[in-house]
């Protein structure tokens, strides 16, 4: 029995999994993941030196998700950079974050009340972006399990899994810092999402696809949220692995599992250390409110 229907939410869920995207939700989507970029060292030295390439970094952060997702289905790499209204969305957040004059913008978005909600909004795209991989695939491939979940993940976290990739347009090689060493609290959610709604695709998890959207939308809202206002680089899921991880893959398992790819967020002299450091780094998208002043002095 659908538990949702039973609180007489399911007009919520689905009235809420109708909601369509364009253009507020992907503008926020948008904003952050570039706000991202910007914190990344060297990023706004290169826009100056560089634009062509920041500008096609930033496309992979906005888009890298979709990249992935049809290079492991066999479509078209470039096929999702055909919708000109995302695309001209992107570059114009792009220029307002790099080039705007005073940093307003950059200064705008980066106020944490307004940024708080540019990131509750991102995990709506997140969530919707998910279940309608999981839905693509499950056309390509009925009884493909393993093919609905990765390609419902690298939707959700694209961008983190193509990191090495952008940071090689950055001039930046750093393979120890790959996502799947060091997996960020949106890769794991992403990962378990993907399960969960392939289960459901599948219909082995009795509830309805909007109802399931909604679960985990807010879901996600929720921690995300938390964990940016009080600048946490925990993880929800660090208390289960605790007790999960040595019971099945032995004591070994987790010994890094803080690094986060830390050394992203970090500068460049600081980077090696940040690796070997016995404190939990900091991942890409949970810098801490002095790093992120420090850094926009920077630029100013």
């Amino acid at each position: 029995m659908d538990l949702l229907s039973a609180l007489s939410l399911g007009e919520l869920a689905l009235s809420f999994s109708r909601v369509p995207l364009f253009p507020v939700f992907d503008l926020s989507y948008f904003i952050v993941s570039i706000l991202y970029l910007k914190y990344e060292p060297g990023a706004v030295e290169l826009s100056r030196r560089h634009p062509v390439a920041s500008w096609l970094c930033a496309m992979l952060h906005c888009f890298g998700s979709y990249i992935l997702a049809d290079l492991l289905l066999g479509e078209p790499l470039i096929d999702y950079f055909s919708n000109n209204s995302s695309v001209l969305l992107a570059s114009a957040i792009w220029y307002l974050i790099f080039f705007c004059p005073l940093d307003l913008f950059y200064k705008c978005v980066c106020f944490l009340p307004v940024k708080l909600i540019f990131v509750a909004m991102k995990e709506v795209v997140r969530v919707r972006k998910i279940a309608v991989g999981i839905h693509h695939a499950h056309h390509h491939y009925h009884h493909g399990w393993f093919v609905m979940i990765a390609t419902g993940w690298v939707k959700g976290s694209g961008v983190t899994l193509m990191s090495n990739v952008e940071q090689l347009l950055r001039g930046v090689w750093k393979p120890e810092t790959n996502e799947i060493l060091h997996m960020s609290f949106p890769t794991k959610a992403s990962l378990y999402g993907a399960v969960l709604f392939t289960l459901q695709q599948t219909r082995w998890l009795p509830i309805s696809k909007a109802s399931l959207i909604f679960i985990f939308t807010m879901f996600m809202v929720s921690c995300k949220v938390f964990l940016t206002a009080t600048h946490s680089h925990g993880s929800p899921f660090d208390v289960l692995e605790g007790y999960m991880c040595p019971m099945l893959f032995g004591e070994g398992c987790g010994d890094d599992h803080h690094d986060n790819h830390g050394s992203q967020g970090t500068s460049h002299g600081d980077s090696q250390g940040a690796l070997h450091s016995p404190l939990p780094s900091k991942s890409k998208e949970e810098l801490s409110e002095g790093s992120r002043k420090k850094k926009s002095k920077k630029v100013d």
